[in-house]
């Protein structure tokens, strides 16, 4: 048989993983191999009274948090049990983790969609009840507006966890999205309204992220419908594009030369409104033979 020897590198991330979703736990990591010992054995310690908390703020411990608090609650139900904990930070990506009887379900699964499910519905909520998005005018916040600069953990206990995917790393128990989405709606519903000040930066953070998205899909927008117009689709050069695209919501002004085209394009609404100057000198129809 080949001998297994351990690389003591891959070891302490697995260890503290397991000391963050075991609130209390200590572990101990000693390396007391002879051709590994430089002076006394290498001693790594974990241990968390906070658990998840602690995790969630090691995550953003090289972040900006947005709020003080990590929000963080548990349920428990028949066969099932569900631990959670949240914190927005400054930047513009999520780093969410889950778990489901402390294995790293990186593929996410039921629990994930359950997570999900809820924060954008209560966020949406919220922010409609207090007046940051109109109702009949606004749009309501993506998932992905939502989720912005969130560092969350969602460890989920079950009594016959079901993994799918070619590596096993999926959680496929359908109790599990409504068991978590049932408890997120709950918690987070209380939370955000016992903490209105922390509550009102999570969306601010969120609607930033919404306008971010519709500039940038905007600008893709236009970027595409120039390109269509520079590739010899017969429409002038000189058209100075509306970013609008819906027809019936725009207008098309053709103005005499460039002189008229240069002011005109100077006082239009650049959202709906396009100019167009023509080719060529335009046409005296009053003394032009009828053939021109």
């Amino acid at each position: 048989f080949e001998t297994v020897t351990w690389n003591f590198e891959t070891l302490p991330r697995r260890f503290q993983e397991m000391a963050f979703l075991n609130k209390g736990l200590t572990i101990t990591l000693t390396d007391e191999r002879p051709d590994h010992i430089i002076g006394a054995p290498k001693v790594l310690t974990y241990h968390y009274e906070g658990g998840l908390s602690d995790f969630v703020t090691h995550l953003n411990s090289k972040k900006d948090a947005i709020h003080n608090s990590v929000i963080d609650f548990e349920e428990h139900g028949d066969g099932i049990s569900v631990e959670i904990a949240m914190q927005w930070n400054a930047s513009y990506s999520e780093s969410v983790y889950t778990f489901a009887n402390t294995i790293n379900t990186a593929e996410g699964g039921t629990h994930q969609e359950g997570f999900r499910a809820a924060l954008t519905t209560i966020v949406n909520r919220y922010a409609r009840e207090q007046k940051f998005l109109k109702e009949g005018k606004d749009d309501n916040l993506s998932g992905d507006d939502v989720r912005e600069g969130l560092a969350a953990i969602i460890s989920v206990k079950l009594a016959d966890p079901q993994f799918e995917g070619q590596t096993k790393t999926k959680l496929g128990n359908t109790e599990a999205k409504s068991f978590v989405q049932k408890a997120c709606n709950d918690h987070l519903r209380d939370w955000f309204e016992r903490n209105p000040g922390e509550a009102k930066e999570i969306i601010n953070k969120s609607l930033q992220a919404s306008r971010a998205r519709i500039a940038a899909r905007q600008a893709r927008d236009l970027t595409r419908r120039k390109s269509l117009l520079e590739s010899g689709s017969g429409l002038p050069g000189k058209l100075a594009d509306c970013q609008w695209s819906e027809p019936e919501k725009c207008e098309l002004f053709i103005v005499e030369g460039d002189s008229a085209g240069g002011s005109a394009k100077g006082g239009r609404d650049p959202k709906f409104q396009a100019n167009l100057p023509p080719r060529g000198k335009i046409l005296n129809v009053e003394k032009a033979r009828i053939d021109k």
